[in-house]
């Protein structure tokens, strides 16, 4: 991936992995090893936490187009190095921020929980976690 070319976004809009997408990938070790890396830099890159959640999913039987992701995760790292958890002074005000989807998963209609936390501009915690039921409307999934 070191020659590979850098892009701009994690994943394409509106392509979700499917369970049984394709042919099985070759070296599933290879694939559990770059996931767990991936995994262990989302404690200083919260942006890329929902992507590398995404294709964790799937370290039980990964597929070719798995794998293809994951090589997008990492060219969209390549891409953006500079970026990262930074520390600033400002106020010290405490603000937090959540969203969910609705059935976003295409594989169990579950959806998906984001939340960031920030004391002035510094984000302090973050978490991005599949729900553990399937909510019956937009309105169940936010709440």
């Amino acid at each position: 991936m070191v020659d590979s070319k850098p892009c701009d976004t994690l994943c394409l809009p509106y392509n979700g992995l499917i369970k049984d997408d394709g042919d099985p990938y070759i070296n599933p070790t290879l694939y559990r090893s770059v996931v767990g890396a991936l995994q262990y830099l989302t404690f200083t890159r919260p942006d890329i936490a929902f992507s590398v959640h995404q294709v964790s999913q799937f370290m039980q039987n990964p597929m070719a187009s798995h794998f293809t992701a994951i090589k997008r995760i990492l060219r969209y790292l390549k891409g953006t190095l500079h970026h990262g958890i930074y520390c600033s002074n400002g106020p010290l005000q405490l603000k937090a921020f959540s969203d969910a989807d609705w059935a976003g998963n295409p594989n169990d209609r579950r959806s998906t929980t984001s939340l960031a936390v920030f004391l002035g501009n510094n984000p302090i915690s973050w978490s991005s976690k599949k729900q553990l039921t399937v909510s019956r409307s937009s309105t169940k999934a936010e709440y």
